[in-house]
């Protein structure tokens, strides 16, 4: 079983309706949170290292590391093979500064895209821009349904029942 696996295996399988799933999440985003302020702090330095190696930097255990992989790599410049990697893989945290952040507002993170670090790394006017990119992205808008009497589309000047919408 990939490392991948054995991360998605374990903290999916946690009830977040339990004590125990409630502790863990949180845990993690704590966790994740520090990583991402040290990793916003310095953007144009791009960390790469084996995933054993980078739980070690960030002092984090093997399969948080594997989580946090798992969360960033849509994100990322090159993404990582995260789905054959094993603790020696060479991975990277070269990170797109405007696709994280619209990934971690799609991801409802708000401890994430509200870190102060943003502020120096995107302007307000930006963030914002990309907020609601991202809240559109996800609405459905119907076409205005052309009605019985409506003029057809077709131009012909007749009405849409006598005209296109005679066999609809």
């Amino acid at each position: 079983m990939s490392l991948l696996e054995d991360w998605r295996n374990e903290a999916y399988s946690k009830d977040m309706k339990t004590k125990e799933g409630k502790q863990f999440w949180q845990n993690y985003f704590d966790i994740e949170k520090g990583i991402y302020e040290q990793l916003l702090d310095k953007p144009e330095v791009v960390i790469e290292g084996t995933v054993e190696g980078l739980a070690k930097q960030y002092d984090v255990e093997l399969k948080i590391m594997v989580g946090f992989l798992d969360g960033i790599n849509d994100s990322l410049i090159h993404p990582n093979p995260i789905e054959e990697m094993t603790q020696q893989t060479m991975v990277n945290l070269g990170f797109d500064k405007e696709k994280l952040y619209y990934n971690m507002v799609e991801a409802e993170a708000e401890w994430l895209y509200h870190l102060p670090a943003w502020n120096n790394l995107l302007s307000e006017e930006k963030r914002k821009e990309l907020y609601l990119k991202q809240r559109k992205s996800g609405t459905i808008v119907k076409e205005k349904k052309i009605g019985r009497n409506d003029p057809c589309p077709c131009g012909s000047g007749k009405k849409y029942k006598f005209c296109c919408g005679k066999n609809a």
